[in-house]
């Protein structure tokens, strides 16, 4: 497997002379698609060396220890950091999707379950934002609807990563696993026989696409322009800001009414559209490509229930990889790393296997 490694060094050389050239700078997808590719590269060929080191190092203190016993112990200690730099190696070489570098925007609607459903929006809302602000990412609200007891019928939010992340941690490339329904059990607020209500809300993640991503011409656009309106359907607005653009060739259609501006509200429509029109394009892909290539790029069924809020027992239980835990309250408050991890150790292995198939 690590022999494919050698031959991603002329590439990896050739990336670099590329992308020192001004002419490539001037084409902004080329020179994005360049240095994802070239990252990618550095990781791998980095964790490489390291390992090729670490196995000579090994090797001489093997030969040391013939003559001199104390260096017995540095050969098992080189040994097992070059096992933890193989097994790193082999994650890097796992063919990814290629959005999983992305910013992500999010959506999450409420479900079977009327207002409770809504709170319970608002809940994983409030969850998600408290898991961005740890990694030090940044949650825009681009469009919202309300309910009337301050959950929401739906929410539409962009997860923005500070800075290059590394290969597998931007927002899309973890919060793609979130995508599916996710079931509450819990007595709500409007039960007064304290029964527990079964409810859902219904989450869907997609890549941010920029613009030279997707190419979106203004006759196919359908634009409509209406009031916006708040909890109980009170007007919030008195102008025609809020935007509604339908996509013609599609029928994909897209409202946004969360700013005062028309403008604002359009561009802030455009942004999901062009994400819907992506993961569309994504999910085409996907399924004209063979078995084995959509189980290594789609080992999460969105449509499934994923996951189980049980908060009489403060239990958490995720329904793919069998994750379970009694920390409800803790993963509320944004300590969902390792529900991320429990999926995305389930898609490598996946990955993993399909390789070695």
């Amino acid at each position: 497997m690590f022999e494919a490694v050698e031959g991603m060094l002329a590439e990896h050389a050739d990336l670099e002379g590329r992308l020192a050239l001004p002419e490539t700078h001037a084409d902004a997808r080329l020179a994005r698609t360049l240095n994802r590719r070239y990252s990618e590269l550095s990781a791998i060929i980095g964790t490489w060396r390291e390992w090729t080191r670490l196995g000579e190092d090994a090797e001489a203190a093997r030969e040391l220890a013939a003559d001199d016993p104390s260096f017995a112990d540095e050969v098992d200690d080189l040994l097992a950091q070059r096992e933890e730099t193989a097994e790193r190696l082999r994650r890097l070489l796992v063919p990814r999707d290629e959005a999983d570098d992305k910013d992500a925007l999010l959506e999450v609607k409420s479900g079977e379950g009327g207002e409770e459903s809504a709170l319970f929006a608002g809940d994983l809302l409030r969850m998600y934002s408290r898991y961005a602000e740890r990694r030090g990412w940044k949650v825009e609200v681009l469009d919202a609807t309300p309910s009337d007891l301050g959950g929401y019928k739906s929410v539409t939010v962009a997860v923005k990563a500070a800075g290059a992340q590394e290969p597998g941690q931007a927002p899309y490339g973890l919060l793609k696993f979130e995508g599916g329904v996710h079931r509450v059990q819990r007595v709500p607020v409007t039960e007064s026989q304290g029964r527990i209500h079964t409810s859902a809300a219904g989450v869907l993640v997609m890549p941010e696409a920029e613009q030279v991503d997707v190419e979106i011409h203004d006759n196919d656009l359908r634009i409509d322009v209406f009031r916006s309106s708040g909890p109980g359907g009170q007007s919030v607005n008195t102008t025609d800001s809020a935007v509604r653009i339908t996509h013609l060739p599609t029928g994909i259609v897209v409202s946004c009414q969360n700013e005062k501006s028309q403008l604002q509200n359009k561009e802030q429509a455009l942004r999901i559209l062009r994400a819907r029109l992506l993961q569309a394009a994504q999910d085409a892909a996907d399924a004209e490509a063979s078995d084995a290539r959509r189980s290594q790029v789609r080992t999460v069924d969105r449509s499934e229930r994923i996951r189980t809020y049980n908060f009489p027992e403060n239990r958490i239980s995720d329904h793919r990889t069998g994750y379970k835990a009694y920390n409800l309250d803790q993963v509320l408050d944004g300590d969902v790393q390792p529900l991320l991890d429990s999926c995305v150790e389930a898609d490598l292995a996946a990955r993993l296997a399909a390789l070695e198939d």
